[in-house]
């Protein structure tokens, strides 16, 4: 039974994963100890799901509509939020500290996630920290940015956004390991998966406003070595089935982010930044 949520005005979106996700998704239907409630389409939800992939932690993948919150999520997770994880019975939520719970929990699945050296792990956590209250409310400015204008290619309003977005973004590639190619040297951690749901998503910025503004290959100017290593960084990750293999056909992410570019949207994320506060 649905909780009386049924008039949230996002709550009509596709209700399955499609695509490579679909391929992960039903592979993972099986009843197990460790249940992720999951909406195919969240980036917070993409950062847990692929460490869960990455490391092969067993687990149920459970497929809920957060604006139209079944009891079953409700009875977790009383603000009835994605993800959410039921671990030895127990609830979990916030996607950055169940990342951390998976490593600690599952220590022989798969390689680590997190640096040996605790300096590193430090700081590998301040710069997840930075892409979580920078970079990503930076995205979401730009991508809920109204232009004043009726032709937003140079609207002042875009134009001081995509500046905010890309300076943070330039900031976070300064701080990457110089040879790479992922964030923090040869291999992945969890900074990586926790920045690359909105690296796969920086579409949206080209279809709904006209470009991210980050530079193709060649046109980088001034920057160019400083853009190749987000380019060296991204294909790093992409190339990663724990990431590409979540990603669900755009087609039916589109009438999402459409909401979020009309600034209408009304998830928590969206309501939070158009009041002016952070990430929730």
């Amino acid at each position: 039974m649905a909780a009386t949520t049924t008039s949230h005005p996002d709550r009509h979106l596709h209700p399955v994963a499609t695509g490579p996700a679909a391929g992960v998704v039903a592979a993972h239907q099986a009843e197990q100890p460790l249940k992720l409630y999951s909406g195919w389409f969240c980036p917070f939800v993409q950062r847990v799901w692929s460490v869960l992939e990455e490391k092969q932690i067993p687990y149920q993948y459970i497929e809920v509509n957060p604006y139209d919150k079944p009891e079953s999520l409700l009875k977790l997770n009383p603000r009835g939020l994605v993800p959410t994880l039921e671990y030895e019975g127990k609830p979990l939520f916030e996607s950055s500290v169940i990342m951390e719970l998976l490593e600690e929990a599952y220590p022989n699945h798969g390689r680590s996630l997190l640096p040996k050296d605790l300096y590193l792990r430090a700081r590998m956590r301040i710069w997840s920290d930075f892409f979580a209250t920078r970079v990503l409310p930076a995205y979401m400015r730009l991508l809920t940015c109204q232009p004043s204008q009726k032709d937003s290619h140079d609207d002042p309003a875009i134009l001081e956004k995509r500046d905010e977005f890309l300076s943070h973004v330039k900031t976070f590639i300064k701080e990457m390991d110089p040879r790479g190619p992922f964030f923090m040297g040869a291999e992945p951690t969890m900074i990586d998966f926790s920045a690359a749901p909105w690296a796969m998503r920086a579409w949206a910025l080209d279809y709904f406003k006209h470009g991210s503004g980050i530079p193709g290959k060649g046109q980088g100017g001034a920057d160019e070595q400083l853009w190749e290593r987000w380019r060296t960084w991204f294909a790093a990750i992409e190339s990663k089935k724990s990431v590409s293999g979540l990603m669900s056909d755009r087609e039916h992410y589109i009438p999402i982010y459409q909401r979020y570019a009309n600034n209408t949207a009304q998830s928590e994320l969206a309501k939070s930044l158009r009041a002016g506060r952070g990430v929730p």
